[in-house]
């Protein structure tokens, strides 16, 4: 069956925040133009200062969401929760939705996804594409698909942030509801000595085992289909859940049988209005140590309490 492109245009001051709306309705398949720095993020990522013709001409007042949706996730009820959430926050905007079959949609959407600079050390780099320049970074190479997030939006971003920050040299990654295994792979990349991913979609684990083989990782990596507490066992060194509010807040009661002492757990995918409700189902036991936020959403570190 055909996917659904839906095309959001707004202010360009309104896109964080039309930007957080779309990410409401579907984790994958989502990019937003954004051309109002277009100089400054050409430079940061390809290191050069020559820009295509075209974009130059692209209005730097506008910006645009692209949202692909599969027929199973209803693209009507999406487009209406986007149309009443834009209203209530008064954002004037347009937009068009069409159908497209998936090939046609995975090129349009390919178009947009550039290389691009996390944190301090990694670059994402979809596979296809190769105008890059490292400069001295990890290179993540990324085959996420349609199905899965890119690693540019903000939940994902500081989720790698922070294990940029925590990961340290051996240490053993549980990745929960794993997607693509762009953490997993991250973890590895920066220095992690194995990973597990563990996703309920048997075409996530399929995407992450093959993630991994494209950087030279699937020795370290061992991906699970099946619920967490049904399927992962032993303890962690660090433990990613980058989900959503509502799944972090059910995976609150069996978290700990995962943690020792020193684990670090890393929670992302927190709209801010949901960050009580998260840290009010956390154990007494555990304790969040840092906050990470950008544009409305939140990552958390936390640990066990000492004794």
């Amino acid at each position: 069956m055909d996917w659904t492109e839906i095309i959001i245009e707004v202010n360009s001051s309104d896109i964080e925040t039309a930007g957080n709306i779309a990410q409401m309705t579907v984790p994958y398949g989502i990019y937003i133009e954004d051309y109002s720095n277009l100089e400054q993020e050409v430079l940061e990522i390809a290191n050069i200062d020559l820009i295509d013709e075209e974009l130059l001409h692209k209005d730097r007042t506008k910006g645009r969401i692209h949202i692909y949706i599969s027929p199973e996730d209803n693209p009507a009820e999406a487009l209406s929760f986007i149309k009443e959430r834009l209203t209530a926050e008064n954002i004037p905007y347009e937009i068009n939705s069409d159908s497209c079959d998936v090939e046609s949609c995975l090129e349009n959407w390919k178009k947009y996804f550039q290389p691009t600079n996390i944190g301090k050390k990694l670059l994402i780099r979809p596979i296809w594409r190769d105008d890059y320049d490292p400069q001295g970074r990890i290179v993540l190479n990324l085959e996420p698909g349609l199905a899965f997030g890119t690693g540019t939006h903000e939940t994902t971003r500081l989720c790698l942030e922070a294990l940029e920050k925590y990961v340290s040299q051996g240490d053993t990654v549980l990745d929960v509801g794993c997607g693509s295994g762009i953490l997993s792979v991250a973890a590895l990349l920066l220095g992690a000595g194995s990973a597990t991913g563990i996703d309920i979609d048997e075409l996530a684990v399929k995407s992450s085992v093959q993630n991994a083989q494209l950087n030279h990782v699937e020795d370290r990596y061992t991906g699970i289909h099946g619920n967490l507490a049904e399927k992962a066992k032993g303890r962690y060194d660090i433990i990613t859940a980058n989900i959503v509010a509502d799944a972090i807040i059910m995976l609150s009661g069996d978290i700990e049988k995962f943690m020792d002492e020193n684990t670090i757990y890393i929670m992302s995918g927190i709209i801010d209005t949901r960050l009580d409700d998260v840290l009010s189902a956390l154990p007494p036991s555990i304790v969040v140590t840092e906050q990470f936020e950008d544009k409305g959403w939140i990552c958390l570190a936390a640990k066990k309490k000492s004794q």
